[in-house]
């Protein structure tokens, strides 16, 4: 078992980029005694009291029994409480299994806490299932398991909300202090990712668990598919934890850190990337800048993202400047000609025309993709499909140029979404959904 205590110290100080950091192993690791961590798609993190164990998040649906096997090397108390950090499917989807297993041992199920916007999430992806199936497919292709993109013995799609995921018990507004035999837990709501954030001090500990406020890459704060993210609040949620002194910092992605002086660093280095973002995009916006322009000037400078836990791997800048813009400045992006569009169908034709046909679109799209910009030459790509999306070359050149874009990109969000754009290429299909 590593010491994962030890193994983030060095990658912090160290600054060392050759190490994973967001690991899922299904290991359970004591940090310290009474609390342990199990290392899953979203960790499950536990807190031994008098009353039985308090959990925070129950993982996702695939990986919740494993977790549940590690947690019971540690401990066979029963799970008092699980403490959801937010309703997200990877945090809470897991949660029959540990009702599930409550039940098979003749043991109270566990009481569920969160914050009072995690309904409003539950009945949102209760709404929006065939949606929310869609982007994750498309944002996460590789896992099945969840339902994402299955069907049911009944032919019909299965929710992307388990039916019997647990519904949170016990709820909060802005802050709530809960006691669990003996152990005391300081809740506080912030929006960051999401609006239903929870964030816990445990001061017996000097410990706190923060859910996905730091995932050991690039802050979640732009989601080109997701709901509205809150960069300022996510900053001065850090900044608020930063203040708490803790000793002990637990994610739920990624690896847990020790130390007062490194886990305030972390905090204060990732809320000033996104303090800056957010004014530096405001100030544009205030001088009368359209997005475009403000979308290719604001970045973070490389040496931050250099950090290791900062790295553009999962979400990236650019997507968050485009939220920014999304939360203070609308839908509309500053192009008058975009206010009104013209079906993206039409507007392909003519460019077509322009070009001669869509063969020759795509043949210069293949021009610029061999000249190095990809960006371009999806444009280009991208209007040759719309307007002949029957023609075999134009649906080869299209998957050839977006399945470059995904190789070329970083971030998982771009890859994934440049990956679904090749796959429209080679298969009718959902044009529009890449399923």
């Amino acid at each position: 078992m590593p010491d994962l205590l030890s193994l983030s110290s060095d990658i912090i100080d160290n600054a060392r980029t050759d190490l994973p950091v967001n690991r899922v192993t299904q290991e359970l690791s004591e940090l310290a005694p009474g609390i342990a961590m199990v290392e899953s798609f979203s960790h499950v993190v536990a807190f031994a009291t008098d009353d039985g164990l308090v959990v925070f998040d129950a993982t996702s649906p695939l990986t919740a029994r494993a977790a549940l096997r590690a947690l019971r090397s540690w401990s066979d108390d029963r799970v008092d409480t699980i403490v959801y950090t937010h309703g997200h499917l990877d945090h809470v989807g897991g949660s029959p299994a540990f009702v599930e297993e409550a039940q098979g041992r003749d043991r109270a199920v566990p009481r569920v806490v969160a914050h009072e916007a995690v309904q409003a999430r539950f009945d949102r992806y209760r709404r929006t299932s065939g949606w929310n199936q869609a982007i994750n497919q498309r944002q996460f292709g590789w896992i099945r398991g969840w339902g994402i993109g299955e069907t049911g013995p009944d032919g019909e799609p299965v929710p992307f909300l388990p039916d019997d995921v647990a519904e949170p018990d016990h709820t909060y507004t802005d802050h709530d202090v809960i006691e669990v035999g003996g152990l005391e837990l300081h809740l506080h709501h912030a929006r960051g990712e999401t609006d239903d954030h929870t964030w816990t001090w445990i001061p017996e500990h000097r410990a706190i668990t923060s859910g996905d406020f730091l995932i050991w890459n690039f802050p979640n704060a732009g989601n080109p598919q997701k709901v509205q993210r809150y960069p300022v609040e996510w900053a001065a949620a850090l900044r608020a934890m930063a203040a708490k002194e803790p000793e002990l910092f637990l994610p739920a992605h990624g690896l847990p850190i020790a130390g007062r002086e490194r886990i305030g660093t972390v905090l204060t280095t990732v809320a000033g990337a996104l303090e800056r973002l957010v004014d530096d995009t405001v100030a544009m916006m205030n001088g009368g800048a359209t997005l475009d322009e403000i979308a290719n000037t604001v970045v973070v400078p490389p040496e931050d993202l250099a950090l290791p836990y900062l790295r553009p791997l999962y979400d990236e800048p650019g997507f968050v400047v485009r939220n920014i813009w999304r939360l203070y400045g609308g839908w509309w992006d500053g192009n008058p000609a975009r206010l009104k569009p013209a079906p993206d169908a039409d507007l392909a034709g003519v460019v077509a025309g322009l070009a001669g046909s869509a063969a020759d679109l795509a043949g210069r799209a293949r021009e610029l993709a061999d000249a190095g910009r990809l960006d371009l030459a999806c444009h280009l790509a991208e209007w040759a499909f719309e307007a002949a999306p029957d023609d075999p070359g134009v649906r080869t050149a299209m998957a050839e140029i977006y399945q470059a874009r995904h190789e070329a990109e970083a971030s998982l969000m771009a890859k994934g979404i440049y990956a679904s754009a090749a796959h429209r290429g080679e298969s009718r299909g959902d044009l529009r959904l890449g399923t």
